[in-house]
């Protein structure tokens, strides 16, 4: 599983969530739905890593969406682009 750590990854993990919550599912449904280890998705989701495509298109049809649906929004650049950080107080 490629670690990137990218504005695009941090946006199609937001996209999967989205489209996983529409479905009313949790992460491990949909990890055994799409046969993706669900410690995976939950890399995905939160933006720490980025998919190949064979798990996009697992992910897309346990979802029961298209995987164009899934990147929709995603440009080059975001992959140049650092993710969002997330600050948490102390």
């Amino acid at each position: 599983m490629p670690r990137v750590p990218s504005s695009a990854a941090a946006h199609v993990g937001a996209k999967i969530a989205e489209f996983r919550k529409r479905n009313v599912m949790t992460q491990d449904q949909l990890a055994v739905a799409s046969r993706i280890d669900s410690s995976n998705i939950r890399s995905y989701e939160s933006g720490r890593a980025m998919m190949n495509v064979h798990s996009l298109v697992r992910i897309a049809e346990a979802l029961g969406v298209e995987p164009g649906e899934i990147l929709d929004g995603v440009t080059a650049e975001m992959f140049d682009a650092p993710r969002p950080s997330v600050g948490f107080s102390a």
